[in-house]
């Protein structure tokens, strides 16, 4: 059987890539594959529709050379690097845009998945280091929130410099988000858990091989996150900063407690929060108005460049 490409994102065409919930093309799914050919070296400055495969785990879509700021991202359960392409168009050459690609997806769709937390961290944490010598953020939306949190544990615990801040989307603070049982469900649940979140392309899982792709994923990631228990651990001591959409059920307001309530728990430094409109997937539908907030907040002289794709604001 021929692989096709499959994602946890939107899929419009048959050639359209399928990772990115806007339905642009050029952003891959779980079994695409986004090749270096056509970037640029690591001492050049990259922008296009190829990354440059630093090594197996990372992905710059944008920057080097002479980019003072690294923004480290890292997707969500399905995700691959390609979801975070289109910020590429908005970010100045100060910064260098780089994205996880996690195994068993998109250019990684032949290697075998993660199968915990503490293996997935212990892998990042191994190839990081030698791109930490400038100053970076790290971004994690759902998923990736509370990989980035333990990565920066992780990364504390081997002597490596501090994030400037952690960004972290979609997502309840380690501890406090339900276990939950998704990966349990069976395929008709799991898909109709991927429609309600609007990240998924009704393409997508109509079509019998796509979603069968999709799903095997979907479950193992979902899986990863639902199984794993944070550790307890002292709080980090970077500034943490919160993005979520007002109708995002995974991080909706409980009576009596705000938004940074449990992550205001895991930092000595500031919290701050920034609500969007819209649901889980909104920094899609919002993805202008997402970088120039995480811009603002790296530095406040950098500003998004250039213009959105198609559906940004």
């Amino acid at each position: 059987m021929t692989r096709r490409s499959a994602a946890d994102g939107a899929a419009k065409t048959p050639s359209a890539r399928p990772n990115d919930p806007s339905g642009s093309s050029g952003s891959n799914g779980p079994s695409g594959s986004n090749g270096p050919s056509g970037s640029s070296g690591p001492s050049g400055t990259h922008r296009g529709r190829a990354p440059h495969v630093l090594n197996p785990w990372i992905r710059r879509w944008s920057g080097g050379g002479d980019a003072r700021i690294r923004l480290i991202c890292l997707p969500h359960a399905g995700g691959g690097a390609s979801f975070y392409r289109p910020w590429a168009a908005l970010l100045p050459d100060e910064v260098e845009l780089l994205a996880v690609q996690y195994p068993g997806r998109e250019d990684r769709f032949d290697d075998p998945p993660t199968d915990s937390m503490d293996e997935l961290v212990t892998a990042l944490a191994d190839v990081l280091p030698p791109l930490l010598g400038r100053p970076y953020a790290l971004f994690g939306h759902s998923m990736g929130s509370a990989v980035a949190w333990e990565l920066v544990h992780e990364l504390a615990a081997r002597g490596a410099p501090p994030p400037r801040r952690l960004f972290v989307s979609g997502r309840a603070a380690p501890g406090t988000a339900a276990s939950g049982t998704v990966h349990r469900r069976g395929d008709e649940e799991l898909c109709a858990a991927l429609r309600r979140m609007g990240g998924t392309s009704a393409d997508v899982l109509d079509d019998p091989e796509l979603r069968s792709m999709v799903l095997d994923v979907v479950r193992n990631d979902f899986r990863l996150v639902e199984t794993h228990r944070p550790a307890v651990r002292p709080p980090l001591d970077c500034p943490v900063h919160l993005l979520t959409g007002s109708e995002d059920p995974g991080t909706s307001q409980r009576p009596g407690r705000d938004r940074t309530a449990g992550w205001a728990d895991l930092t000595t430094a500031p919290v701050e929060v920034r609500t969007f409109p819209g649901g889980h997937f909104y920094l899609t539908s919002r993805r202008r108005e997402v970088v120039a907030t995480v811009l603002r907040r790296m530095d406040p002289s950098l500003s998004p460049v250039g213009h959105a794709r198609p559906g940004a604001r």
